[in-house]
């Protein structure tokens, strides 16, 4: 599957349970990277615009970089009458923005699907000078609770091609490369979702290597996810906990 086309099928269930960020990671960005309100912030690989729509509350103006239509069209839906929100068809790779034009980047659950030495190129070019880059995802806990290791080993099973396509393939070497030598940086923050039946059901739903539905395998999936939820509920909900990494420099 083209990987700029995974999620289209999947923009409503991705806009109502993905996760968002903490405030907690976002006062990092301002407080320890130098994000500024009055800031130009490229969002490349927005998506819906889930990470977007932090940075737009703190005042700076935003450009959206997504290749895929209907996720760019959600989060223009969402902020497009924000006089300080732009959206671009483009990629990390050829995001079709002009030379020194923006402050910072940031990449929210987006980096592990580009071309790394293309998007570092391209990033290169579209910074203004002393311009840096932050790299963020919400990496799901697998350990920890019996329902997290079930709910792990429910992907294994049947996920379409899961053991590919996880971000946490990706190493913090590898991450650390990316980076000017000297300039990298990170920092880790919790996160968390609570779900009921209905909510977890989403989320999984939401993921791109999860079987849809006609899938062979999306009613087996289905029904071993209501007894994973049924041997663990506490009060009718589950926990869904993550670390928030966040990864900066110059590039």
């Amino acid at each position: 599957m083209d990987n700029k086309e995974r999620f289209s099928n999947r923009v409503d269930t991705y806009v109502k349970y993905r996760p968002s960020y903490p405030k907690e990671a976002i006062d990092y960005l301002y407080d320890a990277a130098g994000f500024r309100p009055d800031a130009v912030v490229a969002d490349v690989g927005a998506g819906t615009g889930i990470f977007s729509r932090l940075l737009l509350e703190r005042g700076s103006r935003l450009i959206a970089v997504e290749p895929n239509d209907n996720m760019r069209e959600a989060a223009e839906s969402a902020f497009g009458s924000d006089s300080r929100f732009r959206g671009v068809r483009g990629s990390a790779e050829a995001t079709g923005l002009a030379d020194e034009s923006v402050d910072f980047i940031v990449c929210a659950q987006a980096f592990h699907w580009f071309d790394r030495s293309a998007a570092q190129t391209e990033f290169r070019r579209i910074l203004k000078p002393g311009g840096k880059a932050a790299l963020l995802w919400n990496t799901r806990l697998t350990h920890g609770s019996q329902f997290l290791e079930e709910y792990e080993a429910l992907l294994h099973k049947f996920g379409t091609d899961y053991g590919q396509v996880n971000h946490q393939n990706i190493s913090r070497e590898t991450i650390r490369l990316f980076f000017q030598a000297g300039s990298f940086q990170e920092a880790h923050f919790p996160n968390r979702q609570i779900f009921d039946f209905n909510g977890l059901k989403g989320r999984l739903q939401s993921s791109s290597y999860s079987p849809p539905e006609g899938d062979p395998n999306f009613e087996p999936m289905m029904a071993e996810l209501r007894s994973i939820f049924d041997r663990n509920e506490k009060k009718g909900r589950v926990f869904f906990d993550y670390v928030c990494d966040v990864y900066w420099g110059k590039v």
